[in-house]
This record gives structure tokens, C-alpha cells and sequence, in this order.
């Protein structure tokens, strides 16, 4: 397994929708990488081979069930390739902005095998944690422990 995404920068978007991409997520992600839309109102931001392992899993499912269909559509029609310009920045297209919700703040945050770009707002409201300690308590049935 390549490096992992950590890590929580916040940025802002310029007028033309363009966002700065940290540094420490630019050596990871390379030249070239993909961004769709993800789950709880953020972005998904994945390594060209991250993207690709995942592609193929969602493309494996079964297109008989509706829900697999669904999530084809959701993250494969909203992804797109995207390239950084020689200020290290990506262009975000309008139904992207639009589905996360950013206007003109943002936050890119590590997650492990990719990050997420979310609107500063939307970020503050999902990262409180306010219930951490019920989810720790649920840690093992994910086989994890500390």
C-alpha cells in the first residue's frame, strides 16, 4: 500500500473554482488524479490507482441490483480527472462545488486511502465528533483496537 492521505488543511476557492491541493497530497496524488462526489456532502479525492482498484470493484457489481446501479452512476458519471496547475491548484466544475456545497472555503482533509474536500461549514458540522465515544465502543466490531 502506497502513503496514506492524513491530515486536515483548509483553503479557500478563487472565483474561477480553482482550490489548492496541500503539498503533502500533491506528492501522493502525482500530475493526474480523480475527484467525484462522495458520501456525506464532501468530495472523494483518489490517487490515479486508488481510483482505478475502486472503478473496477464498483464496475464488478451486480447490475441487476438497483442499488449497485445507483452507485455506479453516483461516483463513476461524477468523477473527473483532474490535473494540477503550476500553483499546485485543481479546477473544480460547478456540479462538483455544488454537490459539497462549497462556496468560497474550503477543507481537504486525509482519510487514509484518500482525502476529501469539503465545504468549511459542512466539515465543522461532520468533524465534532460529538459521539466518538459510542463509536469507540463499536471499534471491535470492525476489528480494530488500540
Amino acid at each position: 500500500m502506497g502513503a496514506a492521505f492524513k491530515g486536515e488543511y483548509s483553503h479557500s476557492i478563487d472565483a474561477k473554482g480553482r482550490l489548492i491541493i496541500p503539498s503533502k497530497f500533491r506528492e501522493i496524488l502525482g500530475e493526474q488524479f480523480v475527484v467525484t462526489k462522495g458520501f456525506d456532502g464532501c468530495l472523494f479525492v483518489f490517487a490515479t490507482d486508488g481510483w482505478e482498484a475502486f472503478e473496477e470493484k464498483l464496475q464488478a457489481l451486480p447490475m441487476d441490483k438497483p442499488e449497485a446501479r445507483v452507485l455506479g452512476r453516483f461516483f463513476i458519471a461524477g468523477a473527473i480527472d483532474a490535473e494540477l496547475d503550476k500553483q499546485g491548484r485543481i479546477l473544480l466544475p460547478t456540479n462538483l462545488l455544488e454537490h459539497a456545497g462549497i462556496e468560497k472555503e474550503a477543507v481537504i482533509a486525509g482519510v487514509g486511502n484518500r482525502a476529501e474536500i469539503w465545504s468549511k461549514e459542512k466539515w465543522t458540522a461532520a468533524s465534532t465528533f460529538d459521539n466518538i465515544d459510542e463509536i469507540a465502543a463499536k471499534m471491535s466490531e470492525y476489528g480494530l483496537s488500540i
